[in-house]
């Protein structure tokens, strides 16, 4: 029996690889290029993130110009990702395989790991600070037009032209593609739209459909009329006090605001979750620090409906590592492990005998983290 499930090992991993391509959107399209650096469970590696640096007018002199402090920072990405999905096999099952059916089992088995996979890094959107769209209302229902605002967040907020992605639910996806300026070839530029059914790369952006996209519910403490009190805010500051006269609850990390008659239109996201209580003042801390001074009796526009968090950004701004986990051949299991060339997803496979039955194991390691906020937009749906 040992040969014979060494020798099945390739073939189920082989049907993983598969199901893995189909299904893993998110580590397809964000940075991957920290898998090298990660080992085992609980490892920690830190992304270096560059300060800026001012342009100065040339002096000549005898003496050299004093150097520029620069304060360079890192983003954590931990390894606290690991995930298995297991099924069993009987003997018959196993001879099956042998002569050559795959089953579908062991496809249901990586598309639930994908699926977590997914999850796992699109849930990141938290710590996205701006958007555009409509919340509760699907995107791109007549018009193109909030691609081009997202477009223009991501442009204001200086991200790189190329590597620039795209990730739409069903309803968006499919209310974008049957656009005249997707579908009709004269307007698109080729027949992609008609012929395949895909977006594919439109204005300077790869367009992707995912089922997994987050829906994301704001917090209760929220309501029309939040205004800042008690204290103003100043330039730079990234908290703020606010009060309401009727709504109370909890405000959520992850929750969006702007301050109604801003000049500069910026936009904000929760990054502490806290409790107000109707009338009285609380304190709310966000991200990034405020561009402008927020006067007292200023209201505050927030995001309060439950919304699906699509997704434009800059491959840069997320961070996916994965690495096949160390092989214990030694414990007494068959494993085998691979890295998907596609996905970035590093698998491994346990085997274990049981009375007259086999249990397969797929497992897989990783972490993820969003790296720059500032290379991400949401579109609201």
């Amino acid at each position: 029996m040992a040969n014979t499930i060494t020798n099945v090992l390739p073939r189920l991993l082989a049907q993983g690889l598969r199901a893995l391509r189909e299904l893993a959107i998110m580590p397809r399209v964000v940075n991957r290029s920290y898998d090298a650096l990660a080992q085992q469970q609980g490892d920690v590696i830190n992304i270096p993130i560059p300060s800026a640096v001012t342009a100065t007018a040339v002096t000549p002199s005898i003496t050299p110009a004093s150097n520029q402090d620069i304060n360079p920072t890192t983003v954590a990405v931990t390894l606290d990702f690991w995930r298995e999905a297991t099924f069993q096999m009987s003997d018959q099952d196993l001879k099956e395989v042998m002569m050559g059916t795959i089953p579908m089992q062991a496809s249901e088995a990586i598309k639930a790991l994908a699926n977590a996979i997914d999850d796992y890094i699109l849930g990141k959107h938290v710590g996205i600070f701006s958007f555009s769209g409509t919340e509760g209302t699907t995107p791109f229902s007549t018009a193109i037009t909030v691609a081009g605002s997202a477009r223009t967040l991501l442009n204001k907020q200086l991200a790189g032209q190329n590597d620039r992605r795209a990730v739409l639910d069903p309803d968006a996806e499919g209310n974008f593609l049957v656009l005249g300026n997707i579908l009709q070839t004269d307007q698109r530029g080729d027949q992609g739209g008609i012929i395949n059914g895909t977006i594919g790369r439109k204005l300077g952006i790869e367009w992707f459909m995912d089922q997994n996209i987050t829906t994301f519910t704001p917090g209760t403490g929220w309501a029309s009329g939040n205004i800042a009190s008690t204290l103003s805010g100043a330039v730079g500051e990234t908290t703020l006090n606010i009060i309401n006269a009727t709504a109370s609850g909890q405000i959520k990390v992850g929750d969006l605001f702007s301050v109604v008659g801003s000049v500069d239109g910026s936009q904000y996201v929760v990054t502490v979750t806290t409790t107000l209580s109707a009338t009285v003042a609380g304190i709310i801390t966000f991200t990034p620090a405020l561009v402008s001074a927020v006067d007292t009796g200023t209201t505050l526009a927030v995001v309060s409906i439950v919304y699906v968090a699509n997704l434009m950004f800059h491959r840069d701004a997320f961070a996916w590592a994965s690495r096949p986990l160390l092989d214990i051949q030694g414990l007494g299991n068959p494993m085998t492990a691979v890295t998907d060339p596609i996905s970035g997803i590093s698998l491994r496979l346990e085997v274990s005998r049981q009375y007259k039955q086999t249990t397969f194991s797929y497992d897989v390691l990783g972490g993820a983290a969003l790296i720059r906020a500032e290379l991400a937009t949401k579109i609201l749906g």
